[in-house]
């Protein structure tokens, strides 16, 4: 057991660095794999837009394995609105929220809001925690194709341009629901 924990920090030092360069890595989420990269890398996301071919004006999502990791990237929330959000986390659920003013605007698509979540998945919030930080979270696929569902797609998809975490997905059919917390409107079921 200590041989197999040695190994995942060293995986941990190895992507972190790999992020920490601006590089891009794919990982098992709950419902296909995800595209990410260090949410703080300008280049990193500039390479996640254009390797998916999205419009930078879509903006990202982001997600963690608890609230502290997204903190910095959002806004002010009143005490009663944080505490609805985090009543459905960690679950799929994604919650649209005020930017901070240091949210890059490559995440937010230029508007003054950020897509956050707190992953149920065991694998990705696990990447999270030890990598020590937030991900962006976006479907491992090109603009307008089906998600990629293994890892052996991934690496069919985006070859050595992304580094591919192995892993399960999970059991949900449909991406994370999606609410805008200042007026509760359901964007996505």
């Amino acid at each position: 057991m200590s041989g197999e924990r040695e190994t995942v920090r060293g995986d941990a030092v190895a992507l972190r660095a790999h992020l920490a360069r601006g590089g891009l890595i794919a990982y098992p989420t709950e419902s296909c794999y995800g595209l990410g990269c260090d949410p703080r890398n300008l280049q990193a996301l500039r390479r996640l837009i254009a390797l998916k071919g999205r419009s930078a004006a879509k903006g990202m999502l982001l997600i963690a394995d608890r609230y502290r990791r997204l903190a910095p990237y959002v806004g002010r929330l009143a005490a009663a609105d944080r505490a609805h959000m985090q009543r459905s986390w960690p679950g799929p659920v994604t919650w649209v929220v005020p930017a901070s003013r240091a949210c890059p605007a490559l995440l937010t698509g230029g508007r003054p809001t950020i897509a956050v979540r707190v992953t149920a998945h065991p694998g990705a919030a696990r990447l999270c925690r030890e990598l020590g930080m937030a991900l962006v979270s976006t479907s491992a696929n090109k603009t307008g194709r089906k998600p990629a569902k293994t890892a052996a797609e991934c690496r069919k998809i985006f070859g050595a341009r992304v580094r591919v975490v192995p892993g399960r997905i999970g059991t949900r059919k449909r991406p994370s629901t999606l609410i805008d917390l200042a007026t509760g409107t359901v964007l996505r079921p």
